[in-house]
């Protein structure tokens, strides 16, 4: 037995479905489309290359542009100088408030939870390769729950 739902206007929901459907294909269309052009520029570029060595095309710096690393914002660094410095663990928004603070960027609620986010990567990638622990949780939290405290790894 089939539900079927009863709508106050059938034909306008019908009239939507058939054009999410349209302008879904169309983007799987336009997606072929950029991959075949794209195909095509890369083959041209790859030609020059063979003809003029010394000739840089928008495709090469393109792919040379892809392959450059992340830009380096040393939070990392600033992460485990603090941490190594800290006579406490301390929380992922006590890193961020510190690192606001030292980039100059203020200490409203909404930039301390930007940098929270990044500090909160930072953590992950130093947790992954052993560099810092969890050292329990904070007690004495707020209404948002308690807080993971982070030191240095003991080698």
């Amino acid at each position: 037995m089939t539900h079927e739902t009863e709508y106050d206007r059938p034909n306008t929901v019908a009239g939507l479905v058939a054009k999410h459907k349209e302008l879904t294909q169309l983007r799987e269309w336009h997606k072929d489309e950029i991959k075949r052009l794209s195909a095509g520029i890369d083959q041209i570029a790859a030609v020059i290359t063979l003809f003029d060595p010394s000739a840089e095309t928008e495709a090469a710096r393109e792919f040379a542009d892809k392959r450059k690393p992340p830009r380096r914002t040393g939070i990392k660094r600033f992460l485990l100088a603090t941490l190594r410095d800290a006579s406490e663990p301390l929380t992922s928004r006590q890193l961020a408030e510190l690192w606001a603070r030292e980039c100059g960027m203020g200490e409203d609620l909404k930039t301390i939870n930007k940098v929270r986010s990044s500090v909160s990567s930072a953590i992950k990638d130093a947790l992954k390769q052993d560099l810092v622990e969890c050292a329990g949780q904070t007690t004495d939290h707020g209404a948002y729950g308690p807080y993971k405290l982070w030191r240095i790894a003991n080698p």
